[in-house]
Formats: C-alpha cells, structure tokens, sequence
C-alpha cells in the first residue's frame, strides 16, 4: 500500500446528498463516488459528517437497530478497500462502550484504520447534538499511507482548541466533513472561521460540505480548501451534488493543492432561491410522493411557489387550482391563469360557492343570526383547504401551502385552511423578499431548474395591491402595515430579537411596534401547527425559534394590556388578523 510516494497525494472530494435513515441507500452512493474518484486517480475519498446515517439523525440515531445498521454499513465499506483502490473518510455514528459518537471513519486497506470522534457538540439554532451524542477526546492524527492526517468534524474547527492538538500530535493536512446548513452569508462565515485555523496551525485545510434537502434544512456544499498561505485552493459549486479530485504536492512548507478548480458561487437572492428549490425538490423525492398541489390564487406569494416547484420538479409534477368564490375578482382569475399557462403547469378551476354555502347552512341554527365576522372568511380558506387535501389524497400529491414569513409572524393565516399543506418553500421568506425573489426569477433561471426561462410570473401579479380576497375589496394593508414597514419591524423583532424600545428608537412608530410585537407573540400557536419550510435566515420559525405557546411574557417596552381569559387559556385573542 506504500508504493505511491509520498510527496503527492490526489484527495476527492465527495460533495453528495444524503438521505436521513437511507443507510443502505447513502452506502451505495459512497461506493458510487469512490468508482469515480478511482476513475479520477483519487488516494483517498473525503465524504460530509454522518453521511452514512444521514445529517441530522435526531433522535432517530438513538436506536439501537439504527445504530447497528451504520456500523454494518461502514464496516461492509471497509471491507470493499481491499480492492487496492481509494481510502473512505466517511461521517458516521458509532456506539462505543456504551457511548454514541458522532464520528469519522478512515476505511483502508480493507479495515477500518482510524476512527476519530467530533469533540465540540453544538448545541445552539437548529444543532441539538449534545442531545444525542457524546463528545469525543481530544484528537491525533491517523497515519494514512505514511501521511499524517488530521480529521476533525465540522464545529471542532469553530473553536482552537481540536485543530491546535491536531497540529501539536503532527497533522500535516486537515480534512474536515462536515453538515453545514445553508443561510444567508454563511459561505463567509465559514470562511472567517476557517482562516484562522489555518493561520495558527500552518496547515491546509479541506472543507467538505453535504448538499441537499432534510426537512427545514437545505445544505448547500459550495466545499472549499485553503492552502496553508490561506489562499483559496478549490471551490466547488453550491447546490449540486460533485465528486472532484484535487492534486496535492509535499513542498517546502507542507502540502499545497495543484490547480483545483475555482467555481463562481451564485449569492445573495439567488442563493436563496435555489435553497428553496433544492429544499421543496428533496422533502418531495425523499418522502415518495408523485408530484404537488396548490392552490394557485393570482398572488404572488403562490405564483412563486409554483415557479419554485416546476424548476424543482418540472411541470408534469405540479398542479394548480384556482379555487373562486364570489371576492375573487376577475383580475386574479386572468393572473393565475397567465402565470399557469407561462410556467406549463395542469390548471383547473374549482368553484367553492356551494360547498362554503353549505358550511354556512350547517352552522345557521348554531349562529342563530350573529353578526358576520372573520369567522365566515375563514370558512373560504377552510373550504379550499378540504379540496386541496381531498386532491392530495386521491393523487397522492402534496399539498405546497404558501404563507410567508410576514404572515406567519403575525398570525395572517387560516388554520386548517390556507395553512394546510405538507411543506412551505416561502416559509422563512418576508413578503418584500417573495416580490424580490418573484422579479428576480422572472430575469434569471438558475442552473439546473426544470421550469421556462423568461418572465414565469406575470408583472400583474407583482405590481398590483395584496389581498387575501375574502370580502369585498379587501387588502392586506387594511389589516396590517404597509409590507415594507412591518417586515422591518419584524426582522428585528424576530430575527434580532431587539426590544420594542430600541426598534422605536429606530424610528419606528411605538403604537404600530407595539401591536406587530403582540400578534407576534399570540400566533405562536399557529406557527406549531405549520407546515415545514425552508431555512434561508438566520432565525426560521421551526428548529430555530422555540417559543412556549402559553406565555404571559410581553417586552417592558409595550404597555401591557389588562388580562384577557383567552390568553390564559392559550387561545387568540380576536384582534386585528389574528384568528383560528
């Protein structure tokens, strides 16, 4: 195994989409990238953190059988080594003297020749890891082929302290896998996290990142390496799945990497785009359904839904139904339609009239003549809901429900009507970012969509005033501030958590903060109940925002209103948008 001197030494660089759970199934795919590293000329295949099990197990990692399926796996890869071809550094968990690990494993030769064990578990935003595994020592290289190879684990680069032992034991080239999730500027980040390591050790370092969808998380890739002067060795695309093999030479100063390739990465709005794409494309495949259905209304927030589906999908896959009542004027009948014809989808138009009349007949004798309120609008949203889950059910198509960041925050959504669905790729996007997106797509297709180029979604439906359309001439500012201020509000309220008086200080109106900060705070409950979406931010309503439901907690900042029964008892409070 030593004949290949050890001056140069070819590292692939697996970038791959795992599945969670998919043991076998992410065991096929590293057999997969190792023939065509080998193809490549490749020494050794570095592969994303826990990818045999997938990223992130959760709990499901703490079965017994779970964990017995991984070790199998790994242990069945190793054995495959024998073959003379390229050495596996692959992410796995593994149990240990009653300790669950999560952990990296180097497959050689045949056998298993290094096992190393992640040290700094994080425990903050969407990682819960102390949870599930324990943490590892302090690491030392694992000698492959006569190198000396440091394998730390994703966060154990975030702090010093892994890497310096690393360094201190005689690592000569750090490779690091890892599963790091895709939000907005955090290519940077890693970066402004990587430069340090490599300055105080001297050493290269290889960041190799998982892509794909898993629930509300999408990860991106974009895996890159720094030489030890710090310069950007190789860049590899965000988005999409790559196996490529680098070319490393022993020189005076330590191993440098031989012309790697250096891809432009897409940032900024189209980043977030094709997060949402990649992210609704996965949760569809992973969980077996045929295709979508939604609710096509001749907003904007369901007309980019459905521009994000057919590139995920394409067309064949999407659905789209136009469900009218007598609030649906003919402007948005003609805009859905356009949009549908634009972007090829199947289009249908199913009328809600009997079906919400008949609600109303049924609930005649218990109203007994009260006056009509929010309660008969949500009737709307509640009927199409029921045919948008009956079409799911007979097609086996998910539902895509289409609320944005804007409204969920506030509470401006139909529980068990506009609110059904199985997954949101709009989810963590506000409102001034769904017409931002909505633009941009209409100027830009993003490498590998299956939808149309050119303008998908009409100017219509971009320009003109929103609405929920559920009584006469009714618009969203009629209810809420105008987007552009509430979203400003809200994205220091909820992503900064600032306190109401420092968003006043910011020059916003006290009265207006005041109310967006309470229905904040009295929609949590509808937020539990809302289907998964795409984290694009650095704060999503899900695995990010933990709030209690029942909480009589308000910022000093607001004048606390006198105790209301419903909020005691966990209900809403019938004020403003807030409603079941």
């Amino acid at each position: 195994m030593n004949a290949r001197p050890v001056d140069t030494l070819a590292i692939a660089i697996a970038q791959l989409n795992a599945t969670v759970g998919d043991v076998v199934g992410n065991g096929d795919k590293v057999r997969r990238a190792r023939q065509t590293a080998a193809a490549q000329g490749a020494d050794i295949v570095v592969f994303p953190e826990l990818f045999i099990s997938g990223y992130p197990p959760e709990d499901l990692v703490l079965k017994p059988t779970f964990q017995a399926a991984c070790r199998s796996e790994v242990e069945k890869l190793a054995r495959e080594t024998r073959d003379g071809g390229p050495a596996v550094a692959v992410g796995t968990p593994w149990l240990e003297k009653d300790k669950l690990y999560n952990a990296v494993a180097l497959l050689d030769g045949g056998s298993i020749t290094g096992l190393r064990y992640k040290v700094d578990l994080p425990n903050y935003g969407v990682f819960d890891e102390k949870r599930v595994f324990a943490a590892g020592p302090l690491p030392g290289p694992v000698n492959f082929r006569g190198i000396r190879l440091g394998l730390p684990i994703c966060e154990d680069i975030w702090d010093p302290e892994p890497v310096d032992c690393l360094v201190e034991t005689g690592s000569e080239i750090l490779l690091v896998g890892n599963a790091s999730p895709y939000r907005r500027g955090v290519v940077d980040e890693r970066l402004n996290v990587a430069v340090p390591r490599v300055v105080e050790t001297g050493l290269p370092l290889i960041y190799a990142n998982m892509v794909g969808g898993q629930d509300e998380l999408v990860f991106e890739g974009a895996s890159f390496a720094l030489n030890a002067d710090r310069s950007i060795a190789f860049q590899l695309p965000a988005f999409e799945e790559a196996v490529v093999t680098t070319k490393w030479s022993r020189t005076d100063s330590g191993w440098r990497c031989d012309n790697g390739p250096k891809i432009q990465l897409i940032e900024a709005d189209r980043a977030d785009y094709a997060a949402c794409v990649l992210g609704i494309r996965d949760y569809v495949n992973k969980n077996g359904f045929k295709g979508v259905v939604l609710g096509l209304s001749g907003g904007v927030d369901s007309a980019l839904c459905t521009a994000m589906a057919v590139d995920a999908l394409g067309a064949e896959r999407v659905r789209c139904i136009m469900l009218p009542y007598k609030f649906t004027s003919q402007e948005s009948l003609n805009d859905a339609a356009a949009c549908a014809k634009a972007l090829g989808v199947g289009y249908e138009i199913v009328p809600i009239a009997k079906a919400v009349e008949g609600l109303e007949a049924s609930l005649k004798p218990l109203f007994d003549d009260l006056p009509r309120d929010v309660t008969e609008e949500n009737l709307q949203a509640r009927a199409r809901g029921v045919i948008l889950m009956a079409v799911s059910n007979k097609f086996n198509l998910m539902v895509v429900t289409t609320g944005n960041k804007s409204e969920m925050s506030v509470g401006y959504a139909t529980l068990y009507g506009d609110m059904n669905g199985g997954f949101n790729p709009v989810k963590d996007l506000f409102k001034t970012e769904v017409f931002r997106l909505a633009r941009l797509r209409n100027g830009w297709k993003p490498e590998g969509a299956m939808g149309p180029a050119g303008r998908v979604i009409p100017e219509n439906i971009i320009t003109r005033p929103p609405t929920a359309e559920l009584r006469e001439n009714q618009k969203d500012e009629d209810s809420l501030p105008p987007y552009a201020i509430l979203d400003a509000i809200l994205e220091r309220l909820v992503e900064r958590e600032e306190p109401v008086s420092a968003v006043v200080a910011a020059g916003f109106d006290r009265d207006t903060v005041t109310r967006i900060e309470r229905l904040i705070n009295i929609a949590e409950y509808k937020r539990r109940q809302a289907a998964p979406g795409v984290k694009v931010t650095l704060k999503n309503f899900g695995r990010d925002r933990r709030y209690p439901i029942t909480n009589r907690f308000r910022d000093p900042g607001t004048a606390l209103p006198a105790p209301d029964i419903s909020l005691l008892t966990g209900m809403p409070v019938k004020t403003e948008a807030v409603d079941f």
